[in-house]
């Protein structure tokens, strides 16, 4: 299995209109950071992790020709705002985008892109194929996935576990329970937006905190923020056991 990040920045991880900080100014490439998302790729099935604002620009940049599914952890916008640009895959492929999530999440992108579902005969709207998915492991085609239960603030957001890869954004708190889920991974991928606290994402310190815990081989930040800092500077800092992803970044599992 093949995992590509297709992005591992925030809507702050982006350089900011306006801002003069050393990230953003920055011209290592590492540093140009678009929204969060992953591509999956096996033998015989392609699908992203999300589909955010950046989601044609990723796709165009890896020259992804056919896509399977879409598998969604939560309705954010930075998560979601992608869902209109997948017409182009239904009308390559003739069918509509399967797309992976739960109950809640469906509602939230059905209220963001009504338009899609309304009655009209308008025929080149987005359309989406939902396959409800729940707390227990399913299966996209035959790749088996476990959901792991982690909060965004007061929110249930869906990370995800495939064999010896466990990929996690948009963490604040996780349950013993749900680490242990975790636990055994050879790669864990988790958010670490910054060195100062927030209300709804791991620091760089409380994300090392989950590394100590449930002691992965490698692994890999992202979700970072402008205020993580410099790509460069902080792979110094970090344990050997840690690095920092960035776009375009390719990891055989």
């Amino acid at each position: 299995m093949e995992v590509t990040f297709l992005g591992t920045g925030t809507s702050g991880g982006v350089p900011l209109i306006g801002c003069q900080c050393h990230v953003c100014k920055s011209n290592d490439p590492r540093d140009k950071r678009l929204r969060t998302s992953i591509l999956i790729q096996t033998q015989d099935l392609t699908f992203a992790v999300d589909c955010g604002p950046d989601f044609r620009q990723q796709m165009l940049r890896e020259d992804v020709r056919n896509l399977d599914a879409i598998l969604m952890t939560h309705s954010h916008k930075d998560h979601t705002c992608g869902f209109d640009d997948i017409r182009a895959f239904n009308f390559i492929q003739k069918k509509a985008m399967d797309v992976y999530c739960t109950q809640e999440t469906e509602a939230g992108i059905k209220e963001q892109f009504s338009y899609a579902f309304n009655d009209t005969d308008y025929p080149h709207l987005p359309k989406m194929d939902f396959k409800t998915i729940h707390h227990s492991p399913f299966t996209i085609h035959s790749l088996v996935v476990q959901p792991i239960e982690v909060m965004h603030g007061s929110m249930k957001v869906n990370g995800y576990r495939i064999g010896d890869f466990t990929y996690i954004t948009d963490a604040k708190t996780i349950t013993k329970e749900e680490r242990d889920k975790i636990r055994g991974s050879k790669i864990l991928v988790v958010n670490a937006l910054r060195p100062e606290d927030h209300y709804s994402h791991f620091t760089i310190e409380e994300a090392l905190e989950l590394v100590a815990d449930v002691k992965p081989e490698l692994t890999y930040f992202t979700h970072m923020s402008h205020q993580f800092g410099l790509h460069a500077e902080m792979e110094q800092k970090l344990p050997a056991n840690v690095r920092v992803a960035y776009d375009g970044l390719k990891i055989k599992v």
